[in-house]
């Protein structure tokens, strides 16, 4: 560059053309970054340079204070006119990347960042596991991409431009309409469309319900033990404190549900989660009774209520109820969690303050999402995919129980024959618990003890598993108890 204000800073007050010998220059590999923006067709040229320019500013290919060179001089050596340039300098500057001193050329703005680094994956895994029992986690492989393609095409085609604004924020009413009469027919609820909303997922269900019951006065919110982690930390969002209740044969055991003092109750009655029992018909009897003596709620999570494989599956509690108990349940196991659909059903004194927290949280679901499931049901495609899982489903859970027979032979199996994972005791020749884990992870199979979703857990301290299924094939399921026998065995 010449010294008339076209030469670049360095640390060291050395100058050089672009393209000459003063490679170390810090503006050189910066301008060969803008060659490849020169060479873009004419009508896009001028955007092309101000992208490669903020780009190379940001990545820090041009630090602050880098002084640039005149656009005359830029200009020829890009071989482009000097008023795209000269354009160029003027938008960046007016964006904070460059700044413009009159008289002493144009430079580096100090405002000017390093590009963000690369987002992090942070999804649940089981990092280097070789088989993953993780439970509640169906086969993703499983989705109907080609029929979900097509019902995409033509619900976009026909959707009206209207629906395309902010949607009614309980959700589209053809998507309420289809989801209450498909929950009336496969699970027992009483299911008005006007007291459903549909939300993302259940996680979102019970967030919007913890909010409203917190506005009732609750700050105090019962909880099965064992009982899922994660509803925990969701009503903790809302300003809600958890009290443990224990189980027994038949359920939630109704005593120290009595004694408790909690008005709220979170259950999952269909397919107790993780123990895998269904609450007895007397049970459920004396649930419904205690929140009509202490005018409080029942919220049922029915999250696999559809998986039952040796008979029709059990109905919601909500169907005998529901003005005592709040129902929801998604589309994540049937479907694919990554979705994020699902609903809430309500009691109707309920449902203006759900809507309205509903409304401040996110103005409802998208529209093109609701379309899709409501037309995917409609046609049929949501019952051939249950019937599809429950088919592959059934299978992989006969595979388990198979290969613990086989490797761990005394090993028992409890609950029942449903959803996506299973509660297994090892012979107390296997323990002690901790001691069994570290042999499994070390073998490179990730398992989760009970005790990961108990408070206190009774009886013996033998070892005692949540073994999730759906999402192995039944050779990764052999494979996988093959080799947790073989480290238990090595370790002893």
């Amino acid at each position: 560059m010449t010294s008339s204000g076209t030469t670049c800073a360095t640390g060291s007050g050395e100058s050089g053309r672009p393209g000459g010998p003063s490679r170390g220059d810090s503006w050189t590999p910066a301008w060969e970054l803008l060659l490849p923006a020169a060479a873009a067709p004419a009508r896009q040229r001028g955007l092309a340079l101000q992208s490669a320019l903020r780009e190379a500013v940001r990545s820090g290919r041009l630090a602050a204070g880098t002084r640039l060179p005149s656009s005359r001089e830029l200009a020829a050596d890009l071989g482009v006119s000097r008023g795209l340039v000269t354009e160029a300098y003027e938008q960046l500057t007016a964006e904070g990347y460059l700044r413009s001193d009159r008289g002493a050329g144009t430079w580096v703005g100090d405002a000017a960042r390093a590009a963000v680094p690369a987002a992090r994956d942070l999804a649940p895994r089981a990092p280097g596991a070789l088989v993953d029992f993780r439970p509640g986690t169906p086969d993703l492989s499983l989705f109907p991409r080609t029929a979900w393609a097509a019902a995409h095409k033509a619900v976009l085609a026909r959707l009206p431009h209207r629906a395309l604004g902010y949607p009614d924020p309980r959700g589209l009413p053809e998507l309420r309409t289809a989801v209450a009469s498909l929950l009336t027919r496969r699970r027992g609820v009483v299911a008005d469309p006007e007291c459903l909303v549909v939300c993302s997922g259940v996680a979102q269900a019970m967030t919007v319900l913890g909010f409203v019951l917190h506005e009732h006065g609750l700050r105090t919110l019962g909880v099965e033990d064992p009982g899922s982690p994660g509803h925990g930390p969701l009503f903790a969002a809302a300003g809600l404190g958890m009290t443990q209740l224990p189980l027994d044969d038949e359920g939630l055991a109704t005593g120290p549900l009595e004694r408790s003092g909690v008005r709220a109750v979170v259950t999952t009655p269909a397919h107790q989660f993780p123990t895998g029992i269904a609450y007895s018909a007397r049970r459920r009897a004396q649930l419904l009774d205690w929140a009509r003596t202490v005018d409080g709620l029942i919220l049922e999570d029915d999250y696999d209520g559809d998986f039952r494989y040796d008979r029709a599956p059990v109905g919601a509690l909500q169907g005998l109820d529901p003005e005592r108990v709040a129902y929801t349940g998604s589309v994540s196991k049937s479907l694919a969690p990554g979705l994020r659909l699902g609903w809430l059903l309500v009691p109707a004194r309920l449902m203006d303050e759900v809507v309205e927290r509903k409304r401040t949280l996110d103005l409802g679901n998208p529209t093109l999402d609701q379309a899709l499931l409501a037309d995917f049901i409609d046609r049929g495609g949501y019952d051939r995919q249950l019937r599809r899982c429950q088919r592959a489903y059934r299978e992989r859970r006969d595979a388990l129980v198979g290969a613990l027979t086989e490797h761990f032979p005394g090993a028992e199996v409890s609950g029942i024959a449903a959803g996506l994972h299973i509660i297994a005791r090892l012979p107390e020749r296997y323990g002690p618990e901790p001691g069994f884990l570290r042999s499994a992870a070390g073998a490179g199979v990730a398992v989760h003890p009970l005790a990961d979703y108990a408070v206190a857990l009774t009886g013996d301290a033998g070892v005692r598993l949540v073994l999730g299924y759906a999402h192995l094939t039944p050779s990764e399921i052999a494979h996988g108890v093959r080799l947790m026998a073989e480290a238990a065995g090595a370790a002893h």
